[in-house]
């Protein structure tokens, strides 16, 4: 059957107005559609059988913000009941406005992925040498362990999160909220590792306390234990209050994520302080030493750029997001994503692979290992070298003599 289709221009009014009013262009035989508003929450009115109605488009369809203009589509049908099948094919998702500079956020996400994996190679690497290097098994670098751990973890979740497609995401499945959620705690992990490198340093070099008296297990509280109750807290509060798009991502007007974002903060600003005594103390001893005043700041400035990547003042630089879509944007991006990408390859590279004590240990372990592959080599030559017959008569002799 061939219906028209007929726009109602009736968005100011309810659906619960349509039951009561009484519209001519129902059908004489009596049959009609009653209003009713679909899971969606548009609103089809009142209409007589065989009719195709034409409602706007939505603003907004499970959280992301759709085309108004646009229109969608549903048949009463002869018996006075709705299509269950409504077509909403025309209605156009707004997912991002038009950007300025498409090839710049192009080249930021390659980045992006870029420093991660080389971030996560490092990261791996850096593990299995404090792993194996059991002679330099101290505090401070146990600390350093744990937090290339915590970098590992959160990497790696990063990348489940990047398999996430936008349908899972609009679902809002389960193990997809309990992904991000994981997530989130490897990242709060991950500052109070930071926090604890910070405090470490900060008692060793500031208040000169005896690092032997410090004791290892409240470190391990401190990195482990307390972000459980704060990313519950923030759990409970997504379940509740913003359960949906897999808890993933902060929309302005909601204010849950600042649960664990606040505390995140709160190590940043302490590891700040912490940075400026320690530079402070490292100035004050430089200026005390015999060396010229150029080379004393120099290595007053090395110690502080070698710092910042531990002690995750990198993120202090990017808090604001200067936003619109100019230059300015361009640059906050590119920043962002090296820095934040590569920032588990910088720690592996300052507080591993340039660390005079597992650089000495593994030489010893290579030296050692050569040791033994060339002794190994000589006692096979030796083996392999044919024994004379007098050699034979000799040795026979003197198992004889012994029995």
């Amino acid at each position: 059957m061939d219906a028209a289709y007929e726009y109602m221009d009736l968005a100011d009014f309810n659906c619960s107005f349509f039951e009561n009013a009484s519209l001519s262009f129902l059908s004489t035989d009596g049959l009609y559609c009653n209003p009713t508003t679909d899971e969606i929450g548009t609103c089809w009115p009142r209409s007589s059988t065989g009719r195709i109605v034409e409602r706007p488009c939505p603003a907004y369809i499970n959280g992301v913000k759709y085309n108004t203009t646009r229109s969608a589509y549903r048949e009463c049908m002869d018996n006075g009941t709705w299509a269950l099948k409504i077509n909403y094919s025309y209605c156009e998702p707004i997912l991002e406005e038009k950007r300025k500079y498409p090839m710049h956020y192009k080249i930021a996400l390659i980045i992006n992925f870029l420093g991660h994996c080389i971030s996560v190679g490092a990261l791996v690497v850096a593990f299995v040498l404090f792993l194996c290097l059991r002679s330099i098994r101290c505090l401070r670098n146990i600390i350093h362990w744990n937090l290339i751990t915590t970098f590992i973890l959160r990497n790696v979740m990063w990348f489940l999160l990047q398999l996430i497609d936008h349908n899972i995401h609009e679902s809002n499945e389960p193990w997809c909220r309990l992904i991000t959620t994981i997530y989130n705690y490897f990242v709060v992990t991950n500052f109070f590792w930071m926090f604890v490198e910070g405090c470490y340093l900060h008692t060793a070099i500031v208040m000169t306390y005896s690092t032997d008296k410090l004791r290892k297990w409240v470190f391990l509280f401190i990195g482990w234990c307390i972000p459980c109750p704060i990313i519950v807290a923030w759990a409970i509060g997504k379940l509740y209050y913003e359960n949906e798009q897999c808890w993933f991502g902060k929309e302005p007007g909601k204010y849950m994520d600042y649960i664990y974002q606040g505390p995140v903060i709160l190590v940043l600003l302490i590891n700040f302080v912490f940075l400026f005594n320690i530079v402070r103390i490292l100035m004050t001893k430089l200026r005390a030493s015999t060396t010229s005043e150029t080379i004393q700041y120099r290595k007053a400035v090395k110690a502080t750029l070698v710092l910042l990547p531990l002690l995750g003042i990198t993120y202090m630089l990017f808090f604001v997001n200067p936003g619109g879509d100019d230059i300015s944007q361009v640059v906050f991006i590119y920043f962002n994503s090296f820095l934040q990408s590569f920032q588990g390859f910088f720690v592996s590279v300052f507080y591993c692979f340039l660390n005079g004590e597992v650089r000495s240990a593994v030489r010893k372990r290579w030296h050692r290992w050569q040791d033994n592959h060339a002794l190994r080599v000589r006692v096979a030559r030796a083996m392999s070298i044919p024994t004379s017959p007098t050699r034979i008569s000799f040795h026979s002799i003197k198992q004889t003599t012994a029995v």
